[in-house]
Formats: C-alpha cells, sequence, structure tokens
C-alpha cells in the first residue's frame, strides 16, 4: 500500500540528485516518466489496474495487473507459495509435479 501511494503521490517526480548527508555519495533518482520508462504502458503515477484488452481483443475488455518482468514467475510464485505455508503435507511427487507445471508456465510462449 505504502508503494501505492507513493507511485500516486511522487510518480511524476523529475529526475532528482542530491548528495547523501551521512557518506558524501551523489544520488540520483531517475525521471520514472522518460525513456526506457514512461509512456502509456509504464504511467508512473497509475496504482490500479485499467481496463484493458486480455489475451485477444475479442474478448471483454478487463482490468489486469500486467507484469513488466515475467521470467521464471511460476517458479517464483511456485516458492513463494510454498515458503508460506500453502502447501505442507503434500507428498514429494506434488512438488516434483508442481514445479514440472511451473517450469512448463515459465517456459511457454504466446504464439498468434
Amino acid at each position: 500500500m505504502h508503494f501505492q501511494t507513493w507511485s500516486d503521490e511522487a510518480g511524476n517526480a523529475p529526475r532528482l540528485t542530491a548528495i547523501d548527508p551521512v557518506t558524501g555519495v551523489s544520488v540520483t533518482f531517475p525521471d520514472l516518466n522518460s525513456p526506457p520508462f514512461g509512456g502509456e504502458l509504464f504511467q508512473t503515477n497509475l496504482i490500479m489496474p485499467e481496463p484493458c484488452p486480455f489475451l485477444d481483443r475479442s474478448l471483454p475488455i478487463v482490468s489486469i495487473i500486467r507484469p513488466t518482468k515475467t521470467q521464471g514467475v511460476a517458479i517464483g510464485a511456485l516458492q513463494f507459495l510454498t515458503n508460506m505455508g500453502l502447501f505442507i503435507g503434500q507428498s514429494p511427487a506434488f512438488f516434483a509435479y508442481m514445479t514440472q507445471l511451473a517450469r512448463e508456465a515459465d517456459n511457454a510462449r504466446y504464439e498468434r
């Protein structure tokens, strides 16, 4: 929630360079609305999903969160859910199957 609020309030902040008072090091906070960021796909002050086409333009418009980096996401999600205890008591066969599914999902590619 803090990141959402920050993004909404400070997402359009200009580039800022300052000197860290403790280390004396120059610190630069980039303009997140300039390339390679910015534009419609990376508008920094939007905190809620917006209606958009999903998978196929023939489907109804829906609100989704579109990740910008997806490499290893399925394995990461499986690891997160496992670490939080969701699968306590499951068999080794279950984890082998779920890992296989996650790897296949991470390796899947969209084809038109």
